[in-house]
């Protein structure tokens, strides 16, 4: 804490500035004064967080000069240091705020004191002060959230009428008395499979960059709100007077969006769509024109993206299942026998006979959950785990809302076939080199016998043909050579740790001396006995 005296006599004023430790105590003393005018000067260029003031000093009354220094700062502690016991001197100067009020002669111990009560006083008012302004910008950084979740919940149906307008002005959001609404939400079309710079795992960037795109087009316009929905929607909520025609304001609105859509475009060189209302409405039904404006952006299944589509009433859709040939049977055989393009033929007979005819939302959706279902009786058929067989696109059957056209459908459904065909080899991989690492530990633990392929096989109840043709694929090399060149690792090594050639031989399988060494000098291009010396 900084300190400034303010005493005309140069004695006390030299002795209060001396004789007291103040820097034991952490009190800093930046100037001393003996005139009120010098002293002001002082005050307003250091900002001491004390002052220890005489009343009677030349040029300007201790009270005068105690007022004039709380207008600069309001916080600043004064403790005066009078030679007068009157009461109205002390009255004027606690009515002023003066801290404390000190009679001379003090003793230095009484004017430590004052100083370092004086100087926690200012800390605590210091500490409420930063307190009080850090929740304020807290509140104000989180009011932007707030004001978010107060319109979720307002497009959720959460609020009574009265309260829409109880937390809408609590959150500062100015709510016009007698308005009609309506509803927008936008979202980022499925990337195509030509697009390079982003894959799937940048959904929430592009939704993000979106809502920023159309957050800074709609900045200057003072009738709409600019929302993010829990999906990650943008949503845009316009308002306008009741007396606006309501035609007029959906024209508008319509108009506003498709050149959203335009900009978004030039701006990220991707698509989006957007889903509008089909009409206006007062506060307490704006959950209903925001649940119109979902299912109308949910349309994009059925006309593509990069679109901007008003609600419309579903019209009755066409009964195609009791048209639809039973393709089931055939995808599933395709699975179980690991026919790729049998199982694509049959999953695109249902395609188009099916899904690629159908012209509602309710009907692509009803084709999903059937897609849905089959896949899954395919999969727990063969006793496989769905997790583990899908991998990503797991994630689609929890959320087939996911799947917003028909193109990503396709995909979809291409992918999970495949993923299931895959899974079928790699089944068939694992039961092979399962076989061949029994092979390899046979191999390893009797060379010292004579190894055939034959032998082998008959010990793993496979055929000799079939086990050589998936050695030679699993290991890029022959059976016969593969022991070959083990034996002979083999018997160098022993050779080469002293071992009788004779012992080598037949620690390796091979009973003929002679025959083994022959075999060996083809191998190494030495005989045994020159390796062994």
């Amino acid at each position: 804490m900084n300190l400034l005296i303010v005493e005309d006599e140069v004695r006390l004023r030299t002795s209060l500035a001396n004789n007291i430790p103040w820097e034991d105590h952490g009190i800093e003393i930046v100037g001393l004064a003996g005139r009120g005018l010098e002293a002001l000067h002082l005050y307003r260029r250091g900002k001491p967080d004390i002052v220890l003031l005489d009343i009677r000093i030349p040029e300007m009354d201790g009270i005068e000069l105690a007022r004039e220094m709380i207008k600069v700062n309001p916080l600043v502690k004064i403790i005066i240091l009078s030679g007068y016991d009157n009461f109205s001197f002390a009255q004027s100067a606690l009515e002023i705020g003066v801290s404390k009020y000190l009679l001379k002669p003090a003793d230095d111990a009484e004017i430590l004191q004052a100083v370092l009560d004086a100087a926690e006083q200012s800390r605590q008012e210091l500490d409420r002060l930063y307190n009080q302004e850090a929740l304020q910008q807290k509140w104000l950084q989180q009011l932007p959230n707030l004001q978010n979740s107060f319109f979720q919940n307002w497009m959720n149906g959460k609020y009574a009428a009265w309260e829409i307008g109880k937390y809408g002005g609590e959150l500062q959001i100015d709510l016009p008395a007698e308005a009609q609404y309506a509803v927008v939400v936008l979202d980022m079309d499925p990337l195509s499979d030509e697009e390079t710079r982003f894959n799937g795992k940048d959904v929430s960037l592009l939704q993000f960059s979106l809502n920023s795109i159309v957050r800074e087009i709609m900045a200057g316009e003072h009738n709409v709100w600019v929302l993010t929905a829990q999906e990650g929607y943008t949503v845009l909520v316009f308002h306008s007077p009741l007396a606006e025609d309501s035609n007029g304001m959906m024209l508008a609105v319509n108009v506003a969006v498709a050149n959203l859509l335009s900009k978004v475009k030039e701006c990220l060189k991707l698509t989006a769509s957007a889903g509008i209302c089909g009409e206006t409405c007062c506060p307490e039904q704006l959950h209903l024109i925001y649940a119109q404006a979902i299912r109308a952006l949910q349309g994009r299944v059925v006309y593509g993206p990069d679109i901007a589509i008003p609600y419309k009433e579903q019209q009755q859709s066409v009964d195609t299942w009791s048209m639809l040939p039973n393709y089931e049977k055939n995808l599933e055989i395709a699975v179980e026998t690991g026919d790729e393009e049998q199982a694509g033929q049959a999953l695109q007979s249902v395609w188009e006979s099916a899904v690629a005819k159908a012209g509602t939302v309710d009907d692509v959706q009803e084709w999903v959950l059937y897609f849905s279902s089959v896949l899954v009786r395919i999969i727990h058929r063969q006793g496989w785990r769905l997790k583990e067989v899908l991998g990503e696109d797991f994630e689609y059957l929890h959320h087939p809302q996911q799947l917003v056209t028909k193109e990503k459908i396709h995909a979809w459904l291409q992918r999970t076939v495949g993923r299931m065909i895959a899974y079928v080899r790699k089944q068939r991989e694992a039961v092979d080199n399962q076989i061949v690492k029994k092979i390899l530990q046979i191999v390893d633990k009797e060379l010292h016998t004579e190894l055939t392929l034959l032998t082998v096989a008959d010990r793993l109840f496979v055929n000799s043909s079939y086990l050589s043709r998936l050695f030679k694929r699993e290991m890029g090399t022959t059976f016969s050579a593969y022991v070959l060149e083990h034996k002979m690792e083999r018997a160098k090594q022993l050779l080469q740790q002293g071992a009788k050639v004779s012992d080598a031989s037949n620690q390796v399988g091979y009973k003929d001396v002679s025959y083994f060494t022959k075999v060996f000098r083809k191998f190494w291009g030495v005989t045994p006995g020159e390796v062994k010396r």
